[in-house]
């Protein structure tokens, strides 16, 4: 089993709201999400959107980074001494992996995870309709979505 996404609420739904804006319901936008992990959880504490990045990011209507985004990135995660826990994505239609998102993993690290939104992100966003997948190494890819990914990803309270 992967390790927990733990996510505050709050956080959660403006992470969904922004994801939304950005795109304007007529493209892709994403995130990474940025924290700490302790033993087998990982702990969210902030996101860096990919336009952020890259003015251009979504210019093509699809997420599409290059080596000067992740530049920044790395450095972002240096300066604030956290590091990528995950990525988050939208799509048009359902929150299935497409070929591009298989053969082109943003962070290619065995354990890395996906999170794919359905439907730009429009509300309600139920986390048993996301898509959730799980790097192997070797664009190879473990699908945890549908019921499985509540026991990954967890946008409750916590102590």
């Amino acid at each position: 089993m992967a390790d927990k996404l733990l996510i505050p609420r709050d956080q959660w739904l403006a992470l969904m709201a922004e994801l939304r804006r950005r795109g304007g319901g007529r493209t892709e936008s994403g995130a990474f999400l940025l924290g700490k992990r302790q033993g087998d959880r990982r702990l969210f504490e902030r996101c860096v959107f990919y336009d952020d990045l890259d003015a251009n990011a979504y210019s093509t209507g699809v997420c599409i980074l290059y080596a000067d985004a992740f530049e920044r990135l790395w450095g972002i995660c240096r300066s604030s001494g956290l590091q990528v826990l995950a990525d988050v994505h939208t799509h048009g239609g359902a929150a299935t992996q497409s070929e591009a998102d298989r053969r082109n993993p943003m962070i290619a690290r065995p354990g890395h995870l996906a999170l794919i939104v359905e439907r730009f992100a429009r509300d309600p966003v139920w986390r048993h309709r996301m898509g959730l997948y799980r790097y192997e190494g070797s664009h190879a890819w473990t699908n945890l979505s549908g019921w499985r990914s509540r026991r990954i990803l967890n946008t409750g309270t916590f102590t």
